[in-house]
């Protein structure tokens, strides 16, 4: 399979990584010294394009795939606030998108346990719930695109919580603390306080090879499909 990398920071480069040694080709590499050079023939070259750029740069990459019929998987999150816009665009022009918050089949394992928890403990409402994520300092957006994904979960499940915020306490937010050091891949803590006990439940990712792997079984996945994807038609849970 002949793959684009759009986004060769150091996310790109770990998926080059795996996908060399999975027997992939790595037609072209997409970054901000070569951005504005990048024609449609050069896209073309490649069977899917695997996203990890920037939030400034992302929806101009996903609607360019979408043109030329190029099946694009995006791991850059902060564009979700476009999510349905971008869903029936992809469906319009009969393309293909793979789209997730986090790649990771731990972090998606742990979305699992984070929905059956937070449904046991909307029986609860003496628990407080609240949220930490921690990123190295160059991630752009706060709250992580994984932790939102955490929170309408909660949300979901919990009755007594309607939204999240990164910046206000009260009974009906759930709070997420976001905390950018060194260079942390990525730690996210659910955690639920009483009175009389705390419970918490946490990913910690050590390297971002769990994303990168995640990113091109999801290329694969997705290179010969069509219509809007994610992480749950990849696993099958």
């Amino acid at each position: 399979m002949n793959i684009a990398l759009l986004g060769y920071g150091k996310m790109g480069k770990e998926i080059e990584a795996i996908a060399l040694n999975r027997g992939h080709n790595i037609v072209l590499k997409v970054d901000e010294t070569n951005a504005k050079t990048i024609t449609d023939a050069d896209l073309k070259k490649a069977n899917v394009a695997i996203e990890f750029s920037t939030p400034h740069t992302v929806m101009t990459n996903m609607e360019r795939c979408f043109s030329i019929q190029l099946p694009v998987v995006v791991g850059t999150t902060g564009w979700y606030d476009h999510l349905e816009a971008v869903k029936e665009n992809c469906l319009q022009t009969d393309a293909t998108l793979f789209y997730a918050s986090n790649f990771s089949l731990g972090v998606n394992i742990f979305f699992k346990v984070n929905t059956f928890l937070a449904n046991m403990m909307n029986q609860y409402p003496d628990y407080e719930i609240s949220m930490e994520e921690i990123h190295h300092i160059h991630k752009l957006d706060k709250p992580s695109g994984t932790a939102i994904s955490l929170a309408n979960q909660i949300i979901e499940k919990v009755d007594r919580k309607t939204n999240w915020s990164i910046d206000k306490h009260s009974p009906e937010t759930v709070f997420i603390k976001d905390v950018r050091e060194g260079e942390v891949p990525g730690t996210h803590i659910i955690k639920y306080n009483s009175a009389v006990d705390d419970i918490e439940i946490m990913h910690r990712a050590h390297n971002r090879k769990g994303f990168a792997l995640g990113a091109v079984l999801a290329a694969e996945y997705a290179h010969n499909k069509k219509g809007v994807l994610t992480m749950d038609d990849l696993l099958k849970f």
